[in-house]
């Protein structure tokens, strides 16, 4: 079957910025095997400067030689022409210009009817569109016109696009005691060329507010004014997330509440080309709090070995007991028992007030260290009289123990 002959052309061809190319000068003595050819070659290269073409002054730009790769985020322009092929008027000329993707059909651009196209002349589109999915994209051009007798006759061309991944993320949480979740987020430049972050904020769901830890104590970036990664660097990034006053007074709520939010990345490559990526809906484990929790709420960091301190803790009743499934008003009797480093100043087997379904109260302990060093608060039971089930607490926090001066005087007169 022969092909149909038509009387319109069509030539597409991406819109990229020039490189940054270094000329590379080669040379030899006039004495030598290639005598005075490698200087003539020089002197003929449009990079070169007349009269100093042995030297490498600097860089200049370079138009692609090959296909640039596309990566997702990037914005893709192309330049569609249409030129005629004949000395003899064509008339009604459409082009249609659509993406293909794995998912989805876009129309890029459907420009109306031009009523003639004489010799020499041209119809010209130019297309602009943000990628956003990865793989194979196909650019669908369909030319329509009207030939010599007046029937409509069209073409399409197919040009095949690959969208390449520019950036790997990899995300870390970690749940604090005082409930906030701090998020440590790996960002790898997996392109072909260096690339200069821009932007990476965390855009956090309704159910928290969000805190970078990013910058120094003069609002700062960390990581200086310009942050470069070259292929296959990392940089790393920190945020603490504190959950609302609904979620921390409702231990039910806070432990579904696994949407942490978005990762908003901006970034520019190859003479300042933008390219943004936005991650999908980031998601955490669901923490495990139970029906009953003892957390801290104050603790001093320094305490001096053989001096009574105290601290407090908050006791919740989550409202909902899953071993006789209702809510319920819960008794407790706090025992407390020594060991080999700690010393409870308080009494043990005290029955305390009822605790209410969804409240919570405060604690207050009073212990005396007997060990210097980082030791362990442990040694704390809670037992629910109706279930006669037992809580047990014994890596609750940590203390760092010292000596007061006197002792430390008195051992150095003992040396």
């Amino acid at each position: 079957m022969e092909t149909e002959e038509h009387l319109l052309a069509l030539k597409v061809m991406r819109l990229t910025r020039p490189t940054l190319a270094s000329p590379l000068p080669i040379t030899c003595d006039s004495k030598d095997l290639p005598g005075n050819l490698l200087n003539n070659a020089l002197q003929q290269d449009p990079s070169a400067v007349p009269g100093t073409e042995t030297l490498n002054i600097g860089q200049f730009l370079l138009l692609p030689q090959n296909p640039v790769n596309i990566y997702l985020g990037e914005t893709f322009s192309s330049y569609i022409c249409v030129y005629s092929e004949t000395k003899q008027l064509v008339n009604n000329i459409t082009v249609k210009v659509d993406l293909q993707t794995s998912s989805q059909k876009l129309s890029l651009s459907n420009n109306p009817p031009a009523a003639q196209l004489a010799p020499e002349e041209t119809v010209n589109v130019v297309i602009h569109y943000e990628v956003k999915e990865i793989g194979t994209h196909i650019l669908v051009c369909d030319v329509g016109y009207h030939n010599a007798t007046g029937i409509p006759v069209s073409f399409k061309k197919f040009f095949k696009i690959q969208v390449l991944k520019p950036l790997d993320v990899k995300t870390k949480f970690y749940t604090a005691q005082n409930d906030n979740v701090y998020l440590e987020a790996q960002v790898q430049n997996i392109t072909a060329g260096p690339i200069c972050l821009e932007k990476v904020a965390l855009d956090a769901s309704h159910l928290f507010s969000v805190l970078p830890l990013n910058t120094n104590d003069a609002n700062e970036s960390i990581f200086g004014k310009v942050t470069l990664l070259r292929p296959q660097a990392v940089c790393q990034y920190l945020y603490c997330l504190s959950p609302n006053e609904k979620l921390i007074s409702d231990l039910k709520s806070l432990s579904g509440a696994t949407n942490i939010g978005k990762l908003d990345i901006v970034w520019r490559s190859n003479l300042g080309e933008k390219g943004r990526l936005q991650t999908s809906q980031l998601q955490r484990m669901s923490p495990e709090y139970g029906d009953i929790r003892l957390t801290i709420t104050e603790l001093p960091n320094f305490v001096t070995l053989e001096e009574l301190f105290t601290f407090k803790c908050k006791l919740m009743n989550n409202g909902f007991s899953y071993i006789i499934f209702r809510e319920r008003t819960v008794d407790f009797i706090l025992y407390l028992e020594n060991t080999e480093h700690i010393a409870w100043c308080d009494i043990s087997g005290r029955k305390l007030e009822p605790l209410p379904p969804h409240s919570s109260k405060i604690l207050e302990f009073k212990c005396i260290p007997l060990i210097p060093g980082l030791r362990m608060l442990s040694g704390i039971k809670l037992v629910d009289t109706f279930l006669a089930r037992t809580y047990t607490y014994d890596e609750l926090g940590q203390i760092f123990v010292v000596l007061n001066d006197q002792k430390i005087r008195s051992k150095q007169m003992q040396k």
